[in-house]
C-alpha cells in the first residue's frame, strides 16, 4: 500500500509506469482490497490517487474458509488413522519392564549365554571347592501301579594343590540296586582308596579310581545353553547370576525315553558365579512318562528332582587316606 503511494507520487514529477500500477493492484486484490483510480493528474506539483476497500474483510473471511474446507476435503479422501492396524503399537508394560529389568541386571560382559553341558566343568581349575549333587526319582513302572524310587546322592571335595580327590556317595531304592549302599573314594595324587559300607577293600585297583573321579555331570548332566533372567544374588558365597533354560536345552545322561516316551519340565533354574566361570546351583523338576533311569531294564513313570550345589570355592580341604585302609 505505500508502495504504491510512492510510485504515485514519482509520477507526479516524471510519468508513472502503466505496469507499475496493476502491479500495485495485484498486490491489494491479493491481501483484500479493491484498487479503484479515480483520479489521475499529471503535470501539477503533486498526484492524487484514491484507493477504496471494497468488501476487504468480507474477502479474506472468504478466503479463509476456503482454506479450511480445502483441508477438511482432503483429510476425507483417505482413511489413514481410522483403522486399528493403522495406530501405533502399545508397548506391553510388563514387557517393557521385563526387559529394562534384564538391562539393569545384566550380567558381565561374555555370559550373556552359557553353556555348562557337565554341570562341574571347570571346578578343576579352581584351588578348592565343595559340591553336593542329588538325582532323585519316585514313580510307578510304566504301565503298572507298582511303586518304585530311586535316590543317588554323592558330596565331593578337591584340593588342586595336593592333586586329592574325596567322594561320598549314598544310593538306595531298587532301581539303583537291591541294597542301599553306601561308600567313600579317595584320590591322593597317583593313589587311589575305596571304602564300601565301612569297609576298605584293598584291592579295589580301577574300581577305587573310577569311584574317586565320579562326577556331578556323569550323574545329573547340565544345561546345553542358559539365557539370562536378570536376577543375581550371593548364592553360597559366590554372586551369581540366574539363567533359564528348556527341555531341549537339558543333558540328562541317566533319563531315556521309550519310543513312546514323554518328559514335562516343571522347572529349573541355573546359576553361574562369572567370577570363576562355575555353576553355583542348578536345580531341575521334571515329570517322566514311560522313560528308563540309571540304565534300567524296565521303563517307568514318575517325578525326577535334580539339585547341585557348589560351596567352599577356593578353600583347600585337608584330603587323608580313609580310616581302615
Amino acid at each position: 500500500m505505500l508502495r504504491c503511494k510512492k510510485l504515485a507520487r514519482f509520477s507526479a514529477s516524471g510519468g508513472i509506469i502503466g505496469d507499475q500500477i496493476a502491479g500495485c493492484q495485484w498486490w491489494l486484490r491479493l491481501i483484500g482490497k479493491d484498487f479503484k483510480r479515480t483520479d489521475y493528474a499529471i503535470g501539477g506539483e503533486s498526484a492524487t490517487m484514491r484507493a477504496e476497500e471494497r468488501n476487504g474483510v468480507n474477502a479474506v473471511s472468504l478466503r479463509l474458509w476456503f482454506l479450511v474446507v480445502l483441508v477438511i476435503a482432503a483429510c476425507a479422501c483417505t482413511r489413514r488413522g481410522q483403522q486399528p492396524e493403522d495406530l501405533p503399537t502399545p508397548a506391553e508394560f510388563d514387557a517393557v519392564a521385563t526387559a529394562a529389568f534384564q538391562t539393569q541386571n545384566a550380567p558381565p560382559p561374555g555370559f550373556g549365554e552359557v553353556s555348562f553341558a557337565q554341570v562341574d566343568a571347570r571346578l578343576n581349575d579352581l584351588a578348592g571347592w565343595r559340591y553336593v549333587v542329588q538325582l532323585e526319582f519316585d514313580g510307578t513302572f510304566a504301565r503298572t501301579t507298582r511303586e518304585t524310587s530311586a535316590n543317588a546322592s554323592a558330596e565331593v571335595w578337591y584340593n588342586q594343590l595336593a592333586s586329592s580327590r574325596r567322594v561320598s556317595v549314598q544310593t538306595r531304592g531298587e532301581l539303583i540296586g537291591d541294597e542301599d549302599t553306601t561308600y567313600e573314594a579317595v584320590r591322593l595324587g597317583p593313589d587311589a582308596f575305596l571304602v564300601r559300607n565301612e569297609i576298605c577293600l584293598a584291592n579295589a585297583g580301577t574300581d577305587a579310581e573310577t569311584a574317586a573321579d565320579l562326577s556331578a555331570g556323569n550323574l545329573v548332566g547340565g544345561v546345553i545353553r542358559g539365557t539370562p533372567t536378570g536376577l543375581h544374588a550371593t548364592l553360597n558365597g559366590e554372586e551369581s547370576w540366574q539363567y533359564t533354560f528348556t527341555y531341549e536345552d537339558l543333558n540328562l545322561p541317566n533319563i531315556i525315553l521309550e519310543g513312546d516316551g514323554r518328559v514335562f519340565f516343571t522347572s529349573g533354574e541355573l546359576w553361574v558365579a562369572p567370577e570363576h566361570n562355575v555353576v553355583t546351583r542348578f536345580y531341575v523338576n521334571i515329570e517322566l512318562e514311560n522313560a528308563r533311569i540309571f540304565d534300567r531294564q524296565l521303563p517307568v513313570t514318575g517325578t525326577v528332582i535334580i539339585r547341585y550345589d557348589l560351596y567352599d570355592v577356593g578353600v583347600q580341604p585337608n584330603l587323608t587316606v580313609p580310616f581302615g585302609c
